[in-house]
């Protein structure tokens, strides 16, 4: 390994995880909001459960990537930057 390059610490890491968790939350939940969705529609269109979408929204839960593919095409929004 590179001695320039030094690991993130475990708390950087759990930091980085629950920002990403917020972020998609947020975008989820005003996405929807403005397409005027409920959780259930936006579940329905993405194929996905509605309990998914309402634990996404309440950053209870860190979607997959191809979950998170699924609701962009729903929404027609671009999955926002995470960094």
């Amino acid at each position: 390994m590179n001695k320039a390059y030094k690991s993130p610490t475990k708390t950087q890491l759990k930091t980085a995880s629950n920002q990403s968790k917020d972020v998609i939350a947020e975008w989820v939940k005003k996405s929807r909001k403005n397409l005027e969705l409920s959780q259930e529609g936006l579940a329905e269109i993405a194929g996905i459960d509605r309990k998914t979408i309402n634990r996404i929204e309440n950053g209870h839960f860190s979607p997959s990537i191809e979950t998170l593919v699924r609701i962009s095409v729903s929404l027609n929004s671009k999955i926002p930057s995470l960094v």
